[in-house]
């Protein structure tokens, strides 16, 4: 990554768009190509909102303060309650105990694990500061690596990095030096105790903490059922050439969620028809699969509605040069 224009990687264009929709979720405005002005809007951010986790990032000898911050928001999920149906009157969920169904206030709840079935060993507070792992408080680094090296699999969850009091020059320089070695850190850190492996990465200004699985918690595809069906050239070739009349450049901003529209709009209906049964919709079932004998058909029909003739189409109306008679 270059000092100015900054590129943008495969899954940088997501966490671009995290930062915009969290910063529009707390400041509840919409900031155009928020990606760029990082610099300006972070400050901003570590004033709205509080770290979950803080500590520090480590390399080599280099220690940089910092907090750890929610890069996503939910926000503007739909929520329901659960009621009861005769009355509407919100359901509570309560702490009771298994043997004898009372409830259990929170200052008389402990943690247990279960060693064996209805055994239990008691973990204190005092049990889990008792697991010295330097990653408790340190977002250890223990090698830098090509981003594009890492399968897209591993990455879970992405979290905003933002320096401590005294850490900016650290931080600052941390963040320009991946830039330019175009590498990620790969690192450990212990949050809500478990210990993550967890990428550091340089996002416009900001830094980013994408938590990972570890490589045992990835399940292998092959219990899935893969095909071992060889493609047709025919097919693969109209299948290319689908791929390439789709093909566009990432845009997060095209892409909401058309579900929570939907529903938000039914419920607004309902609230106008004042809780009455609305009219039954129509019945939408699964589109169907498509065979074997039609797939060239629905390939060629895809390539039509996309304004591209067929590859097969295509290359009977390419004109071969005559050839010169020789004289």
């Amino acid at each position: 990554m270059g000092g100015g224009a900054e590129k943008v990687t495969h899954s940088d264009g997501c966490l671009q768009a995290a930062v915009e929709e969290r910063f529009t979720a707390v400041r509840g405005v919409r900031v155009n190509n928020l990606f760029q002005r990082v610099p300006s809007v972070y400050g901003t951010l570590q004033l709205l909102m509080r770290p979950i986790w803080k500590g520090a990032i480590s390399f080599g000898l280099v220690n940089i303060p910092v907090g750890l911050y929610s890069a996503t928001s939910s926000t503007e999920k739909i929520k329901f309650r659960l009621l009861r149906a005769k009355d509407h009157s919100p359901i509570r969920n309560k702490r009771v105990a298994e043997v004898d169904g009372e409830e259990v206030p929170w200052d008389q709840i402990v943690k247990g694990y279960e060693f064996e079935k209805g055994r239990f060993v008691i973990i204190t507070d005092e049990d889990f500061e008792r697991v010295a792992l330097k990653s408790n408080q340190v977002i250890e680094i223990k090698e830098f690596v090509d981003l594009d090296q890492i399968d897209p699999m591993f990455f879970d969850e992405p979290y905003f990095l933002g320096p401590e009091k005294g850490g900016d020059k650290a931080y600052s320089l941390l963040r320009d030096a991946l830039q330019k070695a175009e590498k990620v850190g790969i690192a450990k850190v212990v949050l809500r105790t478990r210990e993550h492996l967890a990428a550091v990465k340089p996002v416009g200004k900001a830094l980013v903490l994408e938590l990972m699985h570890f490589a045992e918690e990835l399940a292998d595809p092959n219990q899935v059922g893969l095909p071992s069906v060889q493609s047709g050239a025919k097919e693969l070739e109209m299948a290319h050439s689908l791929v390439q009349a789709m093909s566009e450049d990432w845009q997060p901003d095209k892409y909401h969620d058309e579900y929570a529209a939907a529903l938000m709009k039914v419920i607004d209906e309902k609230i106008a028809a004042g809780g009455k049964e609305l009219p039954p919709a129509a019945q939408r079932g699964a589109p169907p699969s498509t065979n074997v004998v039609d797939i060239v058909a629905m390939l060629q029909e895809s390539l039509k509605q996309r304004g591209k003739p067929a590859a097969s189409e295509a290359k009977k109306k390419v004109r071969k040069p005559a050839k010169k008679r020789a004289a």
